[in-house]
C-alpha cells in the first residue's frame, strides 16, 4: 500500500503531498491573524514549526515595548513572562476569576482572554502603572486603609476593576461599584471591604 500503483494518476502519498500546502495555507488564513495575500510567505517560514511569532508594539503603562510573541500567547502571559509585570495574576486562566484584570483603552478586561497580537496600538494599564514613583494611587492607599487585601491574590485585579469604575465615574454609587467589581472573584469573601475601599477613594477626589 505504501508504493504507487503503475498507471495510476495519483497515489495516496502523492495526493496527500499535493493537498498539504493548500490545507496549511487555508488553516493559517482562517485564524484571522494575517491577511490572505500574506499566507504563502507565512507558510513557507513556519511549515514544520507551528510556533510562528509576530513582532507587536505594546503600549503598557505609558511605555512602548516591541515584543516577539507567539500567536497563541495571551496578554497575561506576555505581561508576566516577557515584560516582567507580575502584578497581573493568572488564576483560572479561563476568563472567570478576574485576577488578571488590566485596563485596555479605558475598559477593565481579562488579560488571559486577550491574545497579545490583538493589542497593537492599544493603551494598556496594569497595576504597576498606578503608582507614581513611591506615591501610591489613592485607590491603592484606600485598599490598604480599608483592609481590602486578604490573601492578596485577587487584589490587583480588584483594584484595576475599581480603577476602571472611577475612570468612568469619579463619584459612583455603592451599587455602581459593586457592579463594576462583579467580574472579580475573591476567594476570601472580602467584597464589602473592597467596595468600601473604592468608595473611599472616590470620596477623596475633588
Amino acid at each position: 500500500m505504501g508504493e504507487e500503483k503503475k498507471g495510476a494518476r495519483f497515489s495516496r502519498r502523492s495526493f496527500l503531498k499535493s493537498i498539504g500546502g493548500g490545507a496549511l495555507g487555508t488553516a493559517v488564513v482562517s485564524t484571522g491573524l494575517i491577511k490572505t495575500d500574506d499566507a504563502a510567505a507565512y507558510v513557507s517560514e513556519t511549515v514544520g514549526v507551528g510556533r510562528g511569532k509576530t513582532a507587536v508594539a505594546l503600549k503598557v503603562n505609558g511605555k512602548t515595548y516591541r515584543v516577539q510573541v507567539e500567536h497563541r500567547q495571551t496578554l497575561a502571559e506576555v505581561l508576566r513572562d516577557e515584560l516582567g509585570l507580575t502584578g497581573t495574576k493568572i488564576g483560572c486562566d479561563r476568563g472567570e476569576c478576574g485576577a488578571c484584570t488590566v485596563i485596555i483603552d479605558g475598559r477593565n478586561m481579562y488579560s488571559c482572554s486577550q491574545l497579545a497580537v490583538w493589542m497593537q496600538g492599544k493603551d494598556i494599564l496594569t497595576i504597576e502603572g498606578l503608582a507614581k514613583g513611591d506615591k501610591l494611587d489613592p485607590l491603592q492607599e484606600a485598599f490598604i486603609e480599608h483592609d481590602g487585601p486578604q490573601c492578596g491574590f485577587c487584589t490587583s485585579g480588584q483594584i484595576m476593576s475599581g480603577k476602571a469604575v472611577l475612570m468612568k465615574n469619579p463619584k459612583p454609587t455603592e451599587a455602581q461599584v459593586r457592579r463594576g467589581l462583579s467580574g472579580n472573584l475573591c476567594r476570601c469573601g472580602n467584597y464589602n471591604r473592597e467596595v468600601a475601599a473604592v468608595l473611599a477613594a472616590a470620596s477623596k477626589t475633588s
